[in-house]
């Protein structure tokens, strides 16, 4: 039987249940977290706050959250085992970095950057960073990485994104792990997604474009669907420049398209993102882990959307993204 890797170690896919695609448990600025512990708080009460929040998760019947916090977002594996360790609910986690334009200044003069200087192709040490994460684990921890994460959003295709994709698409090839990729599909970025990694080889099939629910072309949507890519319809609740309705009703025209084998459902909430001043999460009532459960589903099986497409979305879909996992 095929394995996932998750925070507790492996596990069998079938073993995955109903599926959360693109959920983080936090979300941080990690200079900022570390020279102003004060914002913070307490250590242990965000831990038994996200604790109890994902015990709720898990009583909905979700057995896995995929979780995409990578370089960018303030990951940090031992607060999530911890996490994990208390919770039943498997949690995968990610590596890649998330950048909307350049890459961080660590990589500014490492690897391609020095080519004109050393008249020669100097190798990414992004790509080794990822491999290492995915086959020997996160920063000691004994945690690997299930799939990479990388980013494109309104900026376009900025060399610096473009450098982290193809870093990320290298690294997919050396060990065979899916991509997720954050998109603007305003901006039908995930046609420039397209690009890039089919210049590098990637099977569409093993790709999430993230964020895809942000807009309500179905047309575009369909585009890529019939391209192989698998749909994030990721950010129910999220609902300040849409309404919840968009957001449902572009999956239910999806799925009377006959694309529910290519769209995964989920939230992209955490149980804690320094982004947001306080406040500002009373601005999105709907934007927490069981609005699928809650709000989502009962809209969509009213709506037309059957148990069969709803399994495809929720069990389905996620279990075939990391089965298909193979070496180039």
């Amino acid at each position: 039987m095929p394995q996932v890797q998750t925070v507790r170690g492996p596990v069998d896919t079938a073993e995955l249940g109903p599926t959360l695609m693109h959920e983080h448990v936090f979300v941080l600025t990690a200079d900022v977290q570390q020279n102003y512990p004060d914002e913070w708080g307490s250590e242990d009460d965000r831990v038994a706050d996200a604790v109890q929040k994902l015990r709720e998760l898990a009583a909905t019947g979700v057995r896995t959250i995929v979780d995409p916090t990578v370089i960018g977002l303030g990951r940090y594996v031992p607060r999530i085992q911890r996490i994990a360790e208390q919770v039943d609910l498997n949690i995968v986690v990610a590596t890649g970095c998330y950048t909307y334009d350049d890459v961080p200044f660590f990589f500014h003069h490492r690897g391609p950057a020095l080519n004109a200087a050393v008249g020669a192709e100097v190798p990414d040490p992004m790509v080794d960073m990822f491999v290492g994460d995915i086959e020997d684990g996160i920063a000691g921890t004994g945690v690997r990485a299930a799939f990479l994460k990388c980013a494109i959003d309104q900026q376009g295709m900025t060399a610096g994104v473009e450098r982290v994709m193809r870093a990320v698409a290298k690294a997919h090839r050396a060990t065979g792990v899916p991509i997720t990729v954050h998109t603007h599909p305003g901006s039908h970025t995930g046609l420039q997604v397209q690009e890039v990694l089919g210049d590098e080889g990637v099977d569409p099939g093993r790709v999430v474009l993230g964020h895809s629910g942000d807009t309500t072309d179905v047309d575009h949507l369909s585009q890529l669907a019939d391209a192989g890519f698998v749909l994030g319809m990721d950010r129910f609740g999220i609902n300040l420049e849409t309404t919840f309705e968009a957001r449902a009703d572009t999956v239910v025209e999806m799925c009377r398209r006959g694309h529910a084998e290519r769209m995964v459902l989920s939230q992209d909430a955490s149980c804690y993102i320094d982004w947001l001043a306080p406040g500002v999460m009373d601005l999105l009532p709907q934007w927490h882990y069981t609005h699928i459960h809650d709000d989502v589903l009962p809209y969509l099986r009213e709506h037309g959307v059957t148990e069969e497409q709803i399994t495809t979305m929720l069990v389905d879909n996620p279990r075939r993204y990391f089965e298909n996992v193979g070496t180039y």
